[in-house]
């Protein structure tokens, strides 16, 4: 439609250029000397166009120029119904959500872990059979392994709620003909695909398989994501795995009634689903259809729980954002720079390197952020990192050394504490990969940010990943929901100080 356009243009130019050589003799340059005129007598004065033509070609060139720059900007994807109410409407649609949307954050609380006279939030296990009861035509989810069934790891009591989700996802495919789509990371020994293949086996869901090694050279889809009919969506730490809602610490949150902005989550769908296909490769662009205006320098309006909140989606890694799309990477450095007075952060695992590249690679972005914004603008920070059986050793100096910072200047003040979920019961023990705290969060005094990755370079250079990203403070925002959600983990009998549990990261 756009060549259509310029088709259109270019009769227009050449009809203004018909028209005005009608009323001059001869074309002129910029200086207006004829062109062609080989017989330039010296005596012969040049020339010049009339003031009005001059004017007149001048306008309709700068017109012709307006008119393209617009239809490029508002019609990418062609003309159609040309229209100045249409271009408005394109406009607004995407900086401005018209539904009035809800936002929950969700999180799975360990068995056994308690926070006396402290809120805890919604549960993620309900949240999921939420989603699953209202879906009406579609379930997305876009995930980095299934482990639902107890018989997938360890026969245990707390696998029910697992299991509950197994069961309702069946019977959603099966009984209410529900189009469920998976697109999982390329199943492996540690992490098979059993559940998917008896949901794809009975015909209850279509299951596709991403191979980072082949699309990338490396790295996983880590991604933990819902999207259901294409208006309310799930993200947050939680894999499809039974442990996540009984034996592990999660936060998410999931959004209802949100078109506008689900749509916007379903392009991150899509892009997981084209690569999912037999012998996907990774275009050099990806198509129009995929690209988005919402990002951290456009985010989008919308009215989450009656109140208004600018919000954007990210993904990882930069090979996987489509065109306008923000990356995982950026908006948490975005969101960083965006802090007056703080930043919490709340992830498993933290470290300026690589954590499981063949070599040891160094990796500051992040940290040299957050040591200069503590430095320079007298930003508080407090690092939440977590502690378990699979914590590697090379954490506790590089934690060290970010903490040694503080009062090395004035109000320079940054904090690092370490999370720990007890097992408190020999059962509890011998659950694997359990008992940890697996958030992946970040809450400034003005933002929320809620992603499905580690803080390692690895996460955000070649491995899958997803960011949510709201801007707003009041009572009922998101933003001061997770402070809540940081304060208590931060205060409670499982956050202990760098200094007493550096000893034991090191064994």
């Amino acid at each position: 439609m756009v060549a259509s356009a310029m088709k259109w243009v270019k009769k227009g130019i050449k009809e203004n250029i018909e028209s005005t050589a009608a009323e001059d003799e001869g074309r002129f340059d910029m200086l207006g000397l004829e062109v062609g005129d080989t017989s330039f007598p010296s005596h012969r004065r040049a020339q010049r166009r009339p003031k009005e033509n001059i004017f007149k070609s001048t306008f309709l060139t700068i017109s012709v120029i307006v008119i393209v720059t617009l239809l490029v900007l508002f019609f990418p994807h062609g003309l159609g119904s040309f229209s100045r109410k249409q271009v408005i409407a394109d406009f607004q649609h995407e900086t401005k959500c018209n539904q009035s949307c809800h936002i929950t954050l969700v999180e799975s609380i360990p068995e056994g872990l308690v926070y006396p006279n402290q809120t805890i939030q919604p549960s993620i296990f309900d949240s999921w059979l939420r989603l699953i009861d209202i879906a009406e035509t579609s379930i997305d989810i876009a995930s980095f392994y299934w482990s639902l069934k107890g018989e997938d790891v360890v026969p245990h009591p707390s696998a029910w709620k697992g299991e509950s989700v197994f069961k309702q996802l069946k019977e959603a495919g099966l009984e209410r003909r529900i189009r469920i789509r998976v697109a999982q990371n390329q199943p492996s020994k540690s992490a098979p695909d059993e559940d998917t293949s008896v949901l794809e086996s009975l015909g209850a869901a279509i299951v596709r398989n991403l191979d980072f090694n082949r699309l990338i050279g490396a790295g996983i889809l880590h991604t933990k994501l819902w999207v259901v009919d294409g208006k309310h969506f799930y993200v947050g730490s939680a894999n499809m795995d039974w442990r996540a809602l009984t034996q592990v610490k999660e936060l998410g949150a999931t959004v209802y009634d949100c078109p506008c902005l689900a749509k916007d989550m379903s392009k991150i769908f899509q892009v997981y689903w084209a690569l999912g296909e037999e012998n996907a490769t990774i275009p050099d662009a990806w198509p129009q259809d995929l690209a988005t205006h919402i990002n951290h320098t456009n985010p989008l309006t919308v009215d989450f729980n009656e109140t208004t909140s600018s919000v954007y989606l990210a993904s990882s890694p930069p090979q996987l954002c489509a065109n306008g799309r923000t990356t995982d990477l950026q908006s948490v450095l975005h969101t960083m720079e965006q802090a007056h007075q703080y930043i919490n952060i709340a992830v498993m695992d933290y470290i300026p390197a690589m954590l499981y590249s063949p070599h040891h690679q160094y990796w500051p972005v992040i940290d040299n952020q957050l040591r200069r914004l503590a430095i320079d603008k007298g930003i508080k920070i407090r690092l939440l990192v977590s502690h378990w059986k699979h914590t590697t050793p090379a954490m506790a100096p590089f934690l060290k050394s970010l903490a040694d910072i503080s009062k090395v200047y004035p109000n320079v003040d940054v904090e690092v504490k370490i999370f720990v979920v007890p097992a408190f019961s020999p059962d509890q023990e011998k659950i694997p990969f359990a008992r940890v705290n697996h958030n992946k969060y970040m809450v400034t005094d003005n933002a929320a940010y809620i992603g499905t990755s580690n803080w390692s370079g690895d996460y955000f250079i070649n491995t899958g990943g997803v960011g949510l990203i709201v801007n707003g403070t009041g009572q009922t925002t998101l933003q001061s929901q997770l402070k809540e959600v940081f304060d208590r983990d931060w205060n409670s009998a499982y956050s202990h100080s760098l200094d007493s549990i550096s000893v034991y990261l090191k064994k």
